[in-house]
């Protein structure tokens, strides 16, 4: 339902007549829309074999603000509600248990982007690239986790870099629609206990975010 929205709104302002000059230096831009985080999970062998940590999909409410310094270069910070996943087994034995644990994380993220066109286009399709810093909190293994003699669980804050690609599309002077793509480098070290040894498992996240919504410029 989302993406047939996204598509006739598109459809719609292609349709609209030509308006005012679009991202200008100086504009502020603030956009929010669905923010959908698209983990490419892959860690160590967990427990000498017992598989590999799989993270699911989840998706919340996404805000990005964003400066134009000039008319072709800014910068956006990227912010969501909380993101959270559940974490489970895959390729090995230890998939037939299901979700073992659940994890709540934040991706804020910085951007210096480059504006493809000129200003007077209404439509602005740009790339970015920057840094990304990742925090969990709330990590906790369910009753199977537990029952299955594990605890203490955590995970280490992240840095990486980070890209995108997106567009923006000016229906009026000041209101837009947009669209973007990014792609965030999480890796992280998952401690817990397995009884009463304990373990560090290298998990990599490397997520891809889709987002689709709204802008104002101001």
């Amino acid at each position: 339902m989302m993406k047939k929205l996204t598509v006739a709104l598109f459809i719609a302002a292609a349709l609209a007549p030509s308006l005012a000059s679009a991202h200008e230096a100086g504009d502020i831009l603030v956009r929010a829309g669905s923010a959908t985080v698209r983990p490419t999970a892959g860690s160590d062998s967990v427990l000498g074999g017992l598989g590999s940590f799989d993270v699911d999909n989840n998706t919340q409410l996404g805000l990005t603000f964003g400066y134009m310094i000039t008319d072709n270069i800014g910068v956006e910070l990227l912010a969501a509600t909380p993101f959270r996943h559940k974490v489970a087994l895959k390729n090995g034995p230890g998939a037939d248990l299901g979700t073992l644990a659940t994890v709540r994380h934040l991706p804020p993220t910085l951007m210096a982007q480059y504006y493809f066109g000129s200003k007077e286009d209404k439509l602005r399709p740009y790339m970015g690239i920057g840094v990304n810093y990742t925090t969990f909190f709330d990590e906790k293994f369910n009753s199977t986790g537990k029952d299955a003699g594990l605890s203490n669980l955590s995970l280490d804050d992240s840095w990486g870099v980070a890209g995108q690609v997106g567009l923006d599309y000016l229906v009026t002077d000041r209101w837009m629609l947009n669209a973007s793509v990014w792609w965030m480098n999480i890796e992280t070290d998952v401690k817990f206990k397995a009884g009463p040894d304990s373990q560090t498992v290298n998990t990599r996240i490397d997520p891809w975010v889709f987002m689709f919504g709204a802008g104002y410029r101001f």
